[in-house]
């Protein structure tokens, strides 16, 4: 009954290494049509994905199309207003496309917080011309 046995675990273990050895052929020469590789989508073609590089556009193009003036406060807003919308873009994106409980609570909390404080610069802003 041993030997029986060990020559089982032998024959399996050699099985196993033959396997091992052979690269397996693709699903698509078993199964035509069934070739996962073209079918499993790219983080590209995801919707979630096509947000998120729409929001870091607009942010990125929105800071980049600032001038600067030369005033540290004036700049400084002025920039951060674009990357506050970038981070309410983003966070909306996460509420649309984001499973995760606490995600979604930080994505609420960051919509919230970042529309304030945009606002308070848009204020700022108006209150305190460019100095010529």
């Amino acid at each position: 009954m041993k030997s029986k046995r060990l020559a089982l675990a032998i024959f399996a273990a050699l099985c196993s290494a033959s396997a091992i050895a052979q690269p397996a052929a693709p699903a698509s020469d078993a199964m035509p049509g069934m070739n996962m590789e073209q079918h499993a989508p790219k983080p590209t073609d995801v919707s979630s994905t096509a947000a998120f590089q729409s929001a870091d556009q607009k942010m990125m193009s929105g800071m980049s199309g600032v001038e600067y003036t030369g005033d540290a406060d004036r700049d400084f807003v002025a920039h951060m207003i674009p990357h506050h919308r970038g981070a309410v873009e983003m966070a909306k994106v996460e509420l649309k496309y984001g499973k995760d409980a606490k995600l979604r609570k930080l994505a609420k909390e960051i919509v919230a917080a970042q529309e304030k404080e945009i606002s308070f610069m848009k204020q700022w802003l108006e209150q305190h011309p460019p100095k010529h």
